[in-house]
């Protein structure tokens, strides 16, 4: 299945709704939480790199994910940069000593990951690649009605 809603650093995409937000939380289990102040979720299913000052690391939240050191050093940092891949994946940049990125790629059969607020989900990597942006803000800055995989 192609892609036909990728988005890069715009205004509307998730680098507006994550970049500059602090990391208050790490959560593990069978999906990596990450929160953010805002508040706002970064929520993982499926796997995913953190590439850091310690090297690589591959995690799989569907096997139960216990964070490691360097998953909970993410705690006050910054996110300094997010974005949609081409291909569906997300990948974050974090700020401060350290620094690193997670990445997540997209999955053929499944939703990898998503940005929800109290209000619903902001966006959501979904199966094949495509991404529902059904609660990001538009142009205007008005914010369309939240979508809900039906995945989640």
């Amino acid at each position: 299945m192609q892609n036909t809603q990728h988005t890069t650093h715009t205004a509307d995409g998730p680098d507006a709704a994550l970049t500059g937000r602090r990391v208050t939380a790490v959560v593990g289990g069978d999906r990596l939480d990450l929160v953010l102040d805002g508040p706002v979720t970064v929520q993982v299913t499926q796997e995913f790199r953190f590439t850091g000052a310690t090297g690589v690391a591959v995690f799989f939240p569907a096997l139960t994910l216990r964070p490691t050191r360097p998953l909970l050093g993410l705690v006050g940092r910054t996110v300094g940069s997010a974005r949609v891949t081409p291909a569906g994946g997300l990948e974050l940049v974090f700020t401060g000593e350290g620094g690193g990125t997670l990445s997540v790629p997209p999955h053929a059969l499944l939703a990898p990951w998503r940005v929800v607020t109290p209000d619903g989900t902001l966006c959501a990597g979904l199966p094949g690649g495509v991404v529902d942006r059904s609660g990001e803000p538009d142009a205007t800055g008005a914010v369309r009605p939240p979508g809900r995989p039906r995945s989640w």
